[in-house]
């Protein structure tokens, strides 16, 4: 009976084991990661064969968790202080930060001859670039300046044009202009979940713009960036990624992205709760926004 308990106890361990390392790779970024490089290898001239297409989403699926699993060794400290990350495995203290290191690295390393090999060169390279921005450029600088949710908004942006290299082998006008729309999406979403979550941030020692710049300038931010994402997202139809059916809806939905952003403008400086409010649903109209752009991508191209 009580090696019975022992073995089951065991057992127990071993699935808790397995889903903090899970935890780790940050499963929904992950997910987004492989939706958008999958989408621009859709959107590229060309048709990827099966291998190509496992290589490429395995890779993919690698270099990003290994990439969050990195940022959570290096920020183990600031997670402990807010409470939406305090119950991670590491501060927690569920697993040792030198295994999760470990863990970071060998999905890394893992990923480059997954993509050099069964993908092209140029994939890779793009992977790693987004692999070390993120980890090695984004992450500390976080903690230094707000001007770090530009540099974190560029690996963000790679998985697309990542997929779009896939199926051409190069750099070409189409993929930097899927790039550019994640780029562009990236930074009013995450204004949005600056201004509702400011104290959070400030309490862990993270710097947002609300906390440097005030909640007025971060609001204009999001109005002009996604201004800019609107032109960006309709500069695609001119370059032949999609046809003429997408441009419709395009427009609709950053128009009408465009015009709720205006709206937190408008009212001026009203309470903190009605500022979160509106930043929530921002946050929320972003998300939906991407997806039923995707959406757009899939019925409107025209390779």
């Amino acid at each position: 009976m009580e090696f019975a308990e022992q073995r089951e106890g065991i057992r127990s361990s071993s699935k808790g084991a397995l889903a903090d390392y899970f935890a780790l790779t940050k499963f929904r970024i992950t997910a987004n990661v492989l939706l958008t490089a999958a989408g621009g290898a859709w959107l590229a001239p060309g048709s990827l064969k099966g291998s190509t297409w496992f290589f490429l989403l395995l890779g993919s699926a690698l270099i990003v968790s290994g990439a969050n699993a990195l940022n959570m060794y290096i920020e183990r400290d600031i997670d402990g202080r807010m409470a939406r990350t305090k119950n991670r495995p590491l501060p927690a203290k569920r697993l040792e930060p030198r295994a999760v290191l470990a863990f970071g690295v060998i999905l890394s390393a893992l990923a480059v001859p997954a993509l050099a090999i069964g993908v092209n060169a140029t994939t890779a390279l793009l992977a790693v670039l987004a692999n070390v921005s993120y980890v090695l450029a984004y992450t500390p600088m976080k903690q230094r300046s707000h001007v770090a949710l530009l540099v974190g908004a560029v690996p963000g942006a790679i998985p697309p044009l990542m997929g779009w290299t896939a199926q051409t082998g190069r750099i070409d006008p189409g993929g930097l202009a899927l790039f550019g729309i994640m780029f562009f999406w990236q930074i009013p979403h995450f204004l949005a979940i600056s201004l509702f979550r400011q104290e959070d941030y400030k309490n862990a020692g993270l710097i947002v713009m609300p906390n440097v710049l005030g909640v007025p300038a971060t609001k204009r931010a999001m109005m002009n960036y996604t201004a800019a994402l609107l032109v960006c997202s309709l500069f695609v139809v001119p370059l032949g990624v999609v046809g003429p059916a997408y441009l419709a809806g395009a427009a609709l939905l950053g128009i009408a992205l465009f015009a709720y952003s205006t709206l937190g403008i408008i009212r001026g400086d009203v309470t903190k709760e009605a500022t979160n409010k509106w930043a929530r649903r921002f946050f929320f109209g972003t998300i939906f926004y991407v997806c039923a752009l995707f959406g757009l991508f899939a019925v409107g191209h025209t390779s």
